[in-house]
């Protein structure tokens, strides 16, 4: 997201071919991101809805109610502002038309490179679409509830449902590798050792994969800890977790690990860190994660991780561990390991 898209946004508004919903209106923006700045005639209190942690969190802290599941009904104006993901979209409008009362309006905008115009049009076969506008390369269109668009929430809602993958899996759309098993985690999975013992944790966790095969795997780990920053992969993986292991204690906590620090300390982390923000490649974030797993390993403790081959991460192993090395790679991926 970037300010240009939120300002697509709130053009509408702020030119004058929208009214502002009215100080005592109530809006829902689903999708929020930080630095917006309201148009006039708009409420003091706006419900912002955002799943991802980091966002999330700065969101916090000022007049608006932040939550990270889309909650309530009868909002007069709900705003989304799109991604990357085109199912996630679709359900986001379908939302938005559930949560907006009868002749309430629902805003839609995002970055033209992200399918904003093609949603536009996806949607226009489905239900009126009032009119539209571009700028700052975005698209922004609008809508008005009605009693006829039940029919357009029901057929987005079925485009796009939960998936279950082999072994069990259950995914949501938006999340990291929804349609099949991701290569790198499904490498690391099957280089880890099976007399791994104690209290695990696994950063990054996705919906739960790589918990779940640790769980299998090594039978004495006692308790696995699962922290991720997106919402919507939280509920995804507390899901499989409780489907699919039956010996092992856990719990899933939704969490920014580059700004909130770990309570515990284990004996084991796995993890497959992202490195990318958007369209950008941010090694940082698993620089980062590194860091963070080894201020939350007991001594002793190892971590065990997978990345593409070209990223220098150890580097940042030789910094923060005791010792570290590299168990095997592929024509793209690296697992490597470490001690604290």
């Amino acid at each position: 997201m970037n300010d240009g898209t939120l300002k697509t946004l709130f053009h509408p508004f702020d030119t004058g071919l929208l009214e502002g919903p009215g100080a005592d209106a109530r809006v829902l923006f689903l999708n929020a991101d930080s630095g917006f700045v309201l148009p006039e005639g708009f409420p003091e209190n706006v419900t912002l809805q955002q799943d991802f942690r980091p966002i999330f969190r700065a969101l916090e802290g000022g007049t608006h109610t932040v939550i990270p599941q889309p909650d309530g009904e009868g909002y007069d104006l709900t705003l989304v502002l799109t991604g990357r993901h085109r199912g996630q979209n679709e359900l986001w409008v379908a939302e938005a038309l559930k949560r907006t009362r009868e002749g309430g309006r629902i805003v839609v905008a995002g970055g033209k490179t992200d399918g904003a115009a093609s949603l536009r049009k996806r949607l226009a076969d489905l239900i009126p679409i009032d009119d539209h506008a571009s700028k700052n390369h975005g698209v922004v269109f609008w809508m008005t509830r009605s009693e006829s668009t039940d029919v357009a929430i029901e057929a987005l809602e079925a485009a796009n449902p939960p998936l279950l993958l082999d072994g069990g899996f259950l995914t949501v759309p938006g999340v990291f590798s929804q349609e099949h098993i991701d290569p790198a985690s499904k490498l690391l999975a099957e280089n880890l050792p099976e007399k791994l013992e104690g209290d695990a944790a696994d950063f990054g966790a996705g919906w739960g994969y790589l918990s779940v095969q640790l769980a299998d795997r090594a039978p004495a780990i006692r308790t696995i800890e699962l922290f991720e920053a997106g919402f919507s992969a939280c509920v995804a993986a507390k899901a499989n977790m409780n489907n699919l292991v039956r010996s092992v204690e856990s719990r899933v906590l939704w969490c920014d690990l580059l700004a909130e620090p770990v309570e515990r300390r284990y004996d084991v982390i796995v993890m497959n860190p992202p490195f990318h923000q958007g369209r950008a490649a941010e090694p940082s974030i698993g620089e980062g994660m590194i860091k963070a797993a080894s201020a939350a390993l007991r001594p002793g403790g190892r971590l065990f991780m997978v990345a593409n081959r070209q990223l220098p991460y150890e580097a940042v192993l030789e910094s923060a561990f005791a010792r570290h090395g590299e168990t095997v790679r592929d024509t793209r991926f690296k697992v490597l390991w470490a001690v604290r």
